[in-house]
């Protein structure tokens, strides 16, 4: 185990193994606070679902303005200095959402943090892919989710401790941690922008934002987009309402939605590595469609069980097809992206993750708090079931392009064809 563990080390660049030191420690920070945000302002502003729904919308409609211009920037700047403005502005928000006090204060905050919060998000993205060939950026980010799931492990089990004592120590130990990976780039991790053509004229930042036109224009990419943004709507569920929805219609506490949470990340940490290897080497589009369909399976599982177990099992589902979409995600997009526009691109990429989050917690609310809460899942399974439709009707269009073919295994390290079973 260790020396198969050891080449796949040696398989990826340093800079790479210090981003997902970085992310991992990131990680246990956000995930510290962001699955317990909604009970937090539920319960200390007295608000319902729909107007807690309205503030976690309003984070992602003004993220949506911050991430379209952090692209732009992205390309025209680079990767580092975002992801440093972001880590330190993270810091300074995380504590002021903290010392919030009364619904007055927190609107305006929630603009500005939504405005700058997201802006080195493509940014992230983008470095991961310029230090990556094509052929390991699917496992590139199939690793970075195994770490990023090593922090739910952590953060989830550890945050439904220290909110049933304090949900302010939360947003404090979330603003250290983003310190400390400041810290962690600012030494350790250069520029990876890819040099740019001494032929080419260099574009003023007025013409590198006007490049979000040749986005748009692909049509293939917004096509993907919505299939995208059809399944996230429904999976952002799990992080939103799932916490309310257990609490109110079925008496289970913070630290029982915490263990849930722990669970699925556990079953990352076991797995993904070893799926990513194997999905790589088939059609992507119809993985994504794959995955999807565990989604529509796991989230109307959530309509009809009561018992505890079976919302772990439903958990389980679900945690199968986000080990399958979310890799082969991120490497798609990547994949459609034109060397020198990997970050506005990267940008529209978020669209997918920010439309849902704007609107997706208002929508579920209203349905939380007026209808029969049940009703939220079997909408979400249909809505999974649609997306997948999508992501099948894109393999058949674009499935052939050498962009979007599968590696075979002459295209792979000698390392590539091992795979990687938890012993």
């Amino acid at each position: 185990m260790f020396n198969k563990l050891n080449k796949i080390y040696h398989e990826f660049p340093m800079k790479f193994w210090v981003v997902v030191l970085a992310s991992f420690i990131d990680g246990i920070g956000g995930t510290l606070l962001f699955p317990f945000f909604s009970l937090y302002i539920t319960q200390k502003f007295g608000i319902g679902m729909t107007q807690a729904g309205v503030i976690l919308g309003m984070f992602s409609a003004f993220g949506l303005i911050g991430s379209t211009l952090g692209g732009a920037l992205t390309d025209k700047f680079g990767r580092r200095r975002l992801i440093l403005f972001g880590l330190v502005f993270s810091a300074l928000s995380t504590l002021s959402l903290g010392l919030a006090n009364t619904l007055a204060v927190l609107y305006p905050l929630v603009v500005v943090i939504g405005l700058l919060s997201n802006i080195a998000g493509p940014a992230h993205n983008a470095m991961v892919a310029d230090i990556l060939p094509e052929r390991q950026r699917s496992e590139g980010f199939g690793i970075l989710r195994v770490v990023g799931n090593l922090a739910w492990i952590i953060g989830p089990t550890v945050g439904g401790l220290v909110a049933a004592r304090s949900f302010f120590m939360l947003f404090v130990i979330d603003s250290v941690l983003s310190c400390i990976v400041a810290v962690i780039f600012y030494k350790l991790i250069p520029e990876t922008k890819p040099e740019t053509s001494p032929e080419k004229k260099q574009e003023s930042i007025w013409q590198t934002v006007g490049g979000y036109r040749h986005v748009l224009r692909d049509l293939a990419f917004m096509a993907f987009l919505v299939a995208s943004m059809l399944m996230l709507i429904v999976y952002q569920q799990m992080y939103n309402s799932l916490p309310v929805y257990l609490r109110d219609i079925h008496g289970f506490t913070t630290q029982a939605y915490g263990f849930l949470l722990t669970s699925s990340a556990i079953i990352v940490v076991l797995f993904q590595f070893w799926v990513t290897r194997i999905i790589k080497r088939r059609p992507a589009f119809l993985m994504m469609a794959l995955g999807t369909v565990f989604y529509v399976v796991g989230f109307s599982m959530f309509g009809f069980v009561s018992a505890y177990a079976l919302f772990i099992l439903a958990a389980v589902v679900i945690t199968i097809g986000e080990m399958i979409v979310v890799p082969t995600s991120q490497a798609l997009a990547a994949n459609f992206a034109p060397v020198d526009m990997r970050g506005r691109y990267m940008a529209v990429f978020g669209l997918s993750w920010a439309i849902p989050s704007t609107i997706g917690p208002g929508l579920a609310g209203l349905i939380l708090d007026n209808f029969n809460p049940n009703l939220l899942w079997y909408v979400g399974g249909a809505l999974c079931l649609v997306s997948a439709f999508g992501y099948y009707a894109l393999h058949l269009r674009l499935g052939a392009q050498k962009r979007f073919k599968a590696a075979t295994e002459g295209e792979l390290p000698a390392e590539a064809a091992i795979c990687v079973m938890p012993q």
